[in-house]
């Protein structure tokens, strides 16, 4: 819940400055002035591949979200008790420990978005985000291409 009245707030913020920003921009690109005219386009085109970049975050986020609810609903997430930290982390080595066997499930069906997100779980455990996010956007793309298909 934390997580998601933190990027409620993020977005308002966000959106405030794409407001301020914008009303910036509209004096700049109204003074006439070549610096002014360049310095409003920059501050009309910054915000926009901010809200882009954020809206790809989000919608990103939305569709892990229901992939994950969806594994859980078949029983397909991983079950293993694994030791946190204080601060609620999985203990990198016991994340590490769990990484092989969920590969393996991949190597073994490179097209089940299901082994794909379940190693997605792996990569997080040990602390892996970059790999763990691109998993998740390839269990996305699996997961579409079979519903197209099925």
């Amino acid at each position: 819940m934390r997580t998601r009245v933190a990027v409620a707030v993020m977005t308002v913020l966000l959106l405030l400055y794409v407001v301020l920003a914008g009303q910036r921009a509209l004096v700049l690109l109204g003074s006439g002035e070549p610096v002014g005219i360049v310095m409003g386009v920059a501050l009309l085109v910054l915000p926009l591949l901010a809200l882009w970049a954020i809206g790809r975050e989000l919608w990103f986020g939305v569709r892990a979200q229901k992939l994950g609810e969806r594994l859980d609903a078949e029983g397909g997430l991983p079950d293993e008790e694994l030791p946190v930290r204080p601060s609620g982390r999985i203990e990198r080595e016991d994340g590490d420990a769990l990484f092989p066997t969920y590969r393996a499930e991949v190597e073994a069906n490179p097209g089940d978005w299901r082994a794909r997100f379940r190693l997605a779980l792996a990569y997080d455990a040990a602390g892996d985000r970059r790999r763990a996010r691109e998993a998740v956007r390839t269990a996305i793309r699996l997961e579409a291409a079979e519903r197209r298909a099925g």
